[in-house]
């Protein structure tokens, strides 16, 4: 490489990630196929527009690139395409999400969400987030005893609140959510629903995790979790919402879509078709559970008593450490998390309660149960300084 700076910092990076053990719960590590992919020619390709019906010419290729990406996500989750629109041209999950609500929901009308410190998305209504500004959210959490989701509790403030579009699904929720009585809260008060299965998409393309699909009007994903693809996002949605959504994306919010990132998600959809991409996805909720059942029996709370997804809180504020701090002294020895607040937090979120831990990585790299054994004793060791 010319530029030798960026060069020694790729390196340095491309170390980093190897020596260090990544429990980033929205991280992973994507195949050889899919950087080669991102780095490709298609990178130079503007193809404003959508197939067959785009602004430039020179789009005979990228249109065969994106309709084979859409066919794959479709076929991937077993949707039929009478039935099912896909999209997958949002540049990442937050425009994605915005998209949405932009093609269904008036301005200032009322949507309902998991607020972001109870486990939900800072796109889910957050007061920060152009969500948030736009709409008028209506949130729901966890119940402050079991800190699972009550959804008794969520079909009162629905039918007391009616909101148009009910949005689930998590950052930091470590629980199965049931699609089933959410589809029923909907139905009884006229609201479309959303799930955001970003986190957890790639647990329900293996295998590992109760698809939405059959519940949801709209499912929306990123792609770089545990998916393992590169940074994108998707947008499924029936068929009669999907050209109100292909609107919003372009021309609402977007101009080109960024071919390479397509066809880098067309390599990741067809990688987890494999057999064996159903073993990971299956071995990353198996470690998930093994990781929080060994730090619970060193005597840490987790939150909910354990996971059932890729991920699951801790609190560390339980044993006076904050979540900053453990964070910190975590990755001083190569133990990556982060910092994260827990349900009824009444912390700083800039140095919350709690850490979140997440195994897609450490999965991707071939660890198993034996090894969250290790590093569960590593991290009580680092956190207790014994």
């Amino acid at each position: 490489m010319r530029d030798k700076e960026i060069g020694r910092l790729i390196k340095l990076e491309e170390r980093r990630q190897k020596d260090v053990i990544n429990l980033i719960a929205s991280e992973n590590y994507v195949s050889e196929d899919v950087l080669k992919v991102l780095g490709s020619v298609f990178t130079n390709k503007y193809a404003e527009g959508y197939p067959g019906k785009r602004y430039y010419g020179g789009n005979e290729i990228v249109d065969k690139v994106e309709n084979l990406a859409k066919g794959r996500a479709l076929k991937l989750f077993r949707l039929s395409s009478a039935k099912w629109g896909v999209n997958v041209q949002p540049y990442s999950g937050s425009p994605a999400n915005l998209a949405v609500y932009l093609a269904l929901v008036p301005l200032r009308a009322k949507i309902m969400g998991m607020s972001l410190p109870m486990g939900g998305h800072l796109t889910h209504g957050h007061s920060v987030s152009a969500t948030g500004k736009l709409w008028k959210w209506i949130h729901f959490g966890v119940d402050k005893k079991t800190e699972l989701l009550n959804y008794d509790e969520i079909r009162k403030i629905a039918k007391r609140e009616k909101p148009k579009l009910i949005v689930a699904g998590f950052t930091a929720y470590s629980r199965i959510i049931d699609f089933k009585k959410l589809r029923k809260i909907a139905d009884e008060v006229e609201a479309l629903l959303m799930i955001d299965m970003s986190h957890f998409a790639g647990l329900v393309a293996g295998g590992a995790y109760p698809s939405p699909f059959p519940y949801a009007d709209i499912v929306t994903t990123t792609t770089h979790k545990t998916l393992r693809g590169p940074r994108s996002a998707i947008i499924f949605s029936k068929k009669e919402l999907s050209q109100a959504i292909d609107k919003a994306v372009f021309p609402g919010l977007q101009g080109g879509p960024h071919v390479n990132q397509i066809a880098a998600v067309a390599v990741a959809l067809k990688e987890a078709t494999s057999p064996a991409f159903k073993k990971y996805a299956k071995q990353i909720v198996k470690n998930a559970r093994a990781l929080s059942k060994e730090l619970n029996k060193l005597g840490w709370r987790i939150i909910s008593g354990g996971t059932d997804s890729h991920l699951f809180l801790m609190d560390t504020w339980a044993r006076e450490i904050s979540g900053k701090a453990a964070e910190e002294l975590l990755e001083k020895k190569g133990i990556i998390v982060n910092k994260n607040t827990i349900p009824y937090d009444t912390r700083s979120p800039f140095d919350p309660s709690g850490i979140r831990v997440g195994t897609a990585a450490v999965t991707t790299q071939g660890m198993k149960e034996k090894d969250m054994v290790k590093i569960a004793e590593r991290i009580d060791r680092i956190l207790t300084k014994s």
